[in-house]
């Protein structure tokens, strides 16, 4: 389509020229004789550039440049200036104008300047076309929900890596949406058209997931009266996510490294070898570096899976995103039951915001789905939620500070917080030095310091997870 020009001259003479010269090199041109019937026609129809006299009888080329950029400015004006007014032409560039030409016009000059000023104002729009779509709240992004700046960094890291066919390892507590990543990643990359598959590594015997996983043939076993492709072969071509790989049996895990590695596996019982060309996502809400060093998870596998890592915030880390969440699972289960609250309440808003989130993402629906079903008002009220998060009163480090009976040293003030963030992880220190922002060994020392070197009995950094591993995700 030919950028349309406005040529805004009081010399007929040079506005027929205009017309003539840029016309014949693929511009259309519309010419007006004065100020007040450019801006006339200017704020009537759409125009991709102005060409205006900087000396016009009734108002000036400045107050053209002014008005542009107050009503339109997104379009370029180009002021063509007479010898001597060099004082004026700079007040024009101050006022909007995007260049200017000196009398007499060389015409290629001009049309240099005219397409250099469409270029930028076309760089201009794109730019502010991509700015409405990425840095507005995103509200969500597939079926993952937040506008929390953790989940940007979540929902950037997807779009990155989803195009490739690098493994990746999905990280976080249980109950964060770990599957639902799994499904972006799959779902923004080539193998979209592919089937998406999964499997809990924790939810069967490592006999019995090494059939799932690799298939077996006829007569594997007493009870493979046929055989049968396992996941690898059934998501050809698409995407495997091998989910709470931390709870995979050690004697399982060198299979696996070797199908990652040669990218071939072979059924159970079988003689051949059968290609793999799934993607292997995996996730764990275990922290696998220290299952590593408690020599619970094979170190090359870790690293094979470790390709990009993808860490996904528990749902206390994210803010405001509790809320938009909450009012997502109400219109969720309002459609469901027929019912429809009218929304939260401020007050139960302020509770929801307030909890912990043990449980995360699904414990948040849980309690949405329970408050849907016990509402009887026009919204959700602090009534409609559970006793524990009604009452819930969190920690703040003012609590120590103020002491009725005396006052904490800080070293006291420390050490209560160290247990209090060690139990809220049930001892697990990896994740509890990752909360306090220092690593593993400023926490053995100061632990050491605090309790005379002892360590605790046991396993002190083993996560002891009361969530029940089928939970998945």
């Amino acid at each position: 389509m030919k950028a349309r020009i406005l040529v805004i001259d009081d010399d007929r003479s040079m506005c027929d020229l205009l017309q003539e010269r840029l016309e014949a090199v693929d511009f259309q041109v519309v010419w007006r004789l004065s100020a007040q019937e450019g801006l006339a026609v200017l704020e009537e129809e759409d125009f991709d550039a102005v060409i205006t006299d900087l000396s016009l009888e009734g108002a000036s080329g400045i107050e053209i440049c002014q008005r542009c950029r107050e009503n339109r400015p997104n379009v370029p004006v180009i002021v063509i200036t007479g010898f001597g007014d060099m004082d004026r032409a700079i007040d024009a560039i101050r006022a909007g104008a995007s260049d200017f030409i000196s009398k007499p016009v060389d015409m290629t000059i001009l049309q240099h300047a005219l397409e250099r000023s469409l270029r930028d104002r076309h760089l201009r729009e794109q730019i502010r076309r991509l700015t409405q779509r990425e840095v507005p709240r995103i509200e969500s992004f597939g079926s993952l929900i937040g506008t929390s700046r953790a989940m940007h960094v979540v929902y950037d890291l997807i779009r990155r890596v989803a195009p490739s066919d690098t493994t990746v390892l999905l990280s976080g507590e249980s109950g964060t949406g770990k599957e639902l990543v799994a499904r972006a990643l799959h779902e923004l990359s080539p193998r979209a058209s592919h089937r998406f598959l999964g499997v809990n590594c924790a939810a069967m015997p490592s006999e019995l997931l090494e059939s799932e996983l690799f298939g077996h043939v006829k007569g594997a076993f007493t009870d493979a009266k046929s055989g049968r492709a396992g996941l690898f072969e059934q998501a050809e071509g698409g995407t495997l996510l091998l989910d709470e790989i931390g709870e995979m049996a050690l004697d399982m895990q060198p299979k696996l490294l070797r199908v990652l590695q040669e990218r071939t596996l072979r059924p159970v019982g079988g003689n051949s070898n059968v290609a793999m060309t799934a993607r292997v996502i995996a996730a764990s809400n275990r922290d696998l570096e220290q299952e590593v060093d408690d020599r619970r998870f094979r170190e090359d596998l870790f690293y094979r899976l470790n390709v990009v890592q993808i860490h996904i915030p528990p749902l206390r880390a994210r803010g405001n995103d509790i809320v938009l969440l909450a009012e997502h699972f109400l219109r969720k289960f309002g459609e469901r039951t027929g019912k429809t609250p009218a929304g939260i309440s401020v007050e139960a808003q302020r509770k929801l915001l307030a909890y912990d989130w043990p449980g995360n993402v699904r414990q948040l629906e849980n309690t949405i789905e329970r408050a849907v079903a016990l509402n009887r008002g026009e919204a959700i009220g602090v009534e409609d939620l559970p006793e524990k998060i009604v009452q819930f009163k969190g920690w703040s480090p003012t609590d120590d500070l103020v002491d009725l009976e005396h006052t904490l040293t800080l070293d006291q003030i420390e050490r209560r917080q160290l247990e209090r963030v060690l139990s809220r992880f049930q001892g697990n220190k990896t994740r509890a030095a990752k909360a306090l922002g220092i690593d593993r060994r400023t926490l053995y020392r100061k632990l050491e310091r605090y309790e005379g070197g002892r360590q605790g009995s046991g396993r002190g950094d083993a996560p002891q997870d009361p969530t029940p591993a089928a939970e998945g995700s």
